[in-house]
């Protein structure tokens, strides 16, 4: 059998498999390199920078851009991050009910991540 006839016959099955995993890739959102790299490098130094937690860490990053565009994570990721801050600065983030439930939103989706992850919350 030549390899040149192996093409049509193989076609409709890649064309199927392209159909079914489009959906999947739709939806994940596109969180820019950068971003990624951010949070796997606080993710890691949070965990000792151990070696192991570059790809525990990437998985995390990966299930939050699942669950959410990457303009609502900025927004909720630094809702819940500034909440320590000490003074009025930080009551901005601290007293208003709509970033308050950012932040617990995005605890919540983070929670999962790591739980999905297996990676320890710190």
């Amino acid at each position: 059998m030549k390899r040149t006839h192996l093409l049509p016959q193989l076609l409709p099955q890649l064309l199927l498999t392209a159909a079914l995993a489009a959906p999947l890739a739709a939806h994940a959102h596109d969180f820019p390199t950068s971003g990624r790299v951010e949070y796997v490098l606080e993710c890691m130094q949070k965990h000792d920078s151990k070696y192991e937690y570059l790809y525990k860490c990437s998985c995390v990053i990966d299930e939050i851009a699942k669950a959410m565009p990457y303009d609502d994570y900025v927004e909720m990721s630094t809702a819940l991050r500034n909440q320590t801050l000490a003074g009025e600065r930080g009551a901005l983030f601290r007293d208003p009910v709509p970033v308050k439930q950012m932040a617990n939103k995005y605890k919540e989706v983070q929670a999962s991540a790591h739980k999905a992850c297996r990676v320890p919350q710190r």
